[in-house]
């Protein structure tokens, strides 16, 4: 189930992602995240699958994706 939630960067939106958070994990190294495993914060620990915590460039590449 870990590798299902490892999204590509670029992958269309889900209808869970939004400017502050991800459905999954977009980040290119999951291994070196500064939030990987934490409780309440990474995908991979958290029920509902959500990164609480993306990186400082996900806002814009939301925006790209978005259409925006």
């Amino acid at each position: 189930m870990k590798n299902e939630l490892i999204i590509p960067f670029d992958a269309p939106l889900n209808p869970q992602d939004s400017e502050t958070q991800t459905y999954g994990c977009r980040q290119n190294n999951p291994n070196i995240c500064g939030n990987n495993s934490l409780p309440n914060v990474c995908a991979f620990v958290c029920d509902d699958c959500i990164c609480k915590k993306p990186s400082r460039a996900w806002k814009k590449q939301y925006n790209v994706l978005k259409g925006n």
